[in-house]
């Protein structure tokens, strides 16, 4: 029998606690569930993805998040109240892999979150259906174990969306990625013309890689166009 995805549900509205456990159940899935950060049992459960509201009583689910982050790489899809691009882009900051925006379909969220596990439990497929170790000035990404070492041979954690980001990247070394690629790969859907989730991933990734991100040497910006790895990339 196949292994069920274990996946949590922080959400201060009993209602759709009690909806989403329902609906999600009936999807194969193990479904858990807490009220607040205080009540969230993530510190004693192994979780393969994490449901998170943004708005909660006490510890809001942006503290949450950077919380979870500081320890895990756990999938997290952050529900906002508003559809607003600040909503956006501060949860993918703080390290959410996706959003979606409330009222939603449940079915909306099932497609979120089967996607989310994807990436999260495979490399990413590339055009050219290859995975391998990548090396790039010093830094080693290996797509099959989904690691990434600096050039001093020290692992870096990266969340599952900054580690596809960067893998599409690599993979592509030789061209441009364009946002609304990246986009479609990232999160199976077009970009729209004010979404800045690409940018903020982004943003987010340079942090971690580049000596000084603000001017970035690795990750480079082709205004108009999308990104581009600016380094030899080599395949083992």
């Amino acid at each position: 029998m196949a292994r069920r995805p274990h996946l949590l549900i922080v959400d201060d509205d009993r209602e759709i606690r009690s909806l989403l456990s329902r609906f999600l159940a009936r999807h194969d899935f193990r479904v858990a569930t807490a009220a607040n950060g205080s009540d969230s049992p993530w510190e004693t459960r192994t979780f393969d993805l994490i449901i998170l509201d943004l708005m909660l009583p006490g510890e809001d689910g942006l503290a949450i998040c950077r919380r979870i982050r500081r320890e895990s790489s756990v999938p997290i899809i952050m529900l906002t109240a508003l559809d607003t691009d600040t909503d956006r882009i501060i949860g993918l900051e703080v390290g959410a892999d996706d959003y979606l925006a409330k009222p939603f379909n449940p079915r909306e969220l099932l497609a979120r979150i089967r996607a989310v596990l994807r990436r999260a439990e495979n490399a990413v497929v590339t055009e050219e259906g290859h995975g391998g170790i990548y090396g790039f000035e010093g830094w080693t990404l290996d797509s099959g174990r989904r690691t990434l070492h600096d050039p001093d041979g020290e692992p870096v954690a990266l969340t599952a969306g900054e580690f596809d980001l960067l893998a599409a990247l690599v993979h592509r070394a030789d061209r441009i990625v364009s946002r609304d690629q990246l986009m479609d790969i990232l999160h199976g859907r077009e970009a729209g013309p004010f979404d800045r989730s690409i940018d903020v991933q982004v943003s987010r990734l340079r942090g971690k890689i580049e000596k000084s991100p603000s001017e970035p040497q690795l990750i480079k910006t082709v205004r108009g166009q999308g990104y581009v790895i600016a380094a030899r990339v080599t395949r083992s």
